[in-house]
């Protein structure tokens, strides 16, 4: 199974902001729901870094007196763990746990992104694969034969 056989969720989960913007306009953005990642994208729509809770959370705990008014640039990872639609969900999941990241981007050969992948999607896709598979085994070691 690859991630474009769950394209769609990943879409789903997709935010952007520019690299231009506020690192206060991100953390509305991860606010705003059960996002915690958030992808910063360059004026041609190429990926630029990522930025997540964690990212804001320690920001802000350093900033002094005032709001803070840091840029997300100032802010992103830009080495990112990624993954591209035709690749194998499975070495995205691999890749995601060695790595630690519960969310990682989607994105085309450009490096535009289509979609975040979330681990929990992930592993609910290959569950199913798997259940899918032991069925089908079942059935034919039963002379059910395949459906």
């Amino acid at each position: 199974m690859n991630i474009a056989s769950i394209l769609s969720v990943t879409r789903e989960r997709l935010i952007t902001v520019s690299d231009k913007a506020q690192l206060v306009d991100a953390a509305s953005l991860l606010g705003s729901g059960r996002i915690d990642l958030v992808v910063v994208c360059e004026d041609t729509g190429k990926m630029a870094g990522v930025v997540t809770r964690m990212d804001i959370v320690s920001r802000i705990s350093r900033c002094q007196g005032h709001a803070c008014t840091a840029s997300v640039a100032s802010v992103m990872s830009r080495d990112v763990i990624y993954c591209r639609p035709p690749e194998l969900l499975e070495t995205a999941w691999k890749r995601m746990k060695e790595k630690g990241h519960a969310h990682i981007p989607v994105v085309d050969d450009d490096n535009r992104p289509l979609g975040t992948l979330n681990a929990r999607d992930a592993l609910q896709a290959l569950l199913k694969e798997t259940e899918y598979e032991e069925d089908l085994l079942r059935d034919y070691v039963m002379g059910i034969g395949y459906r």
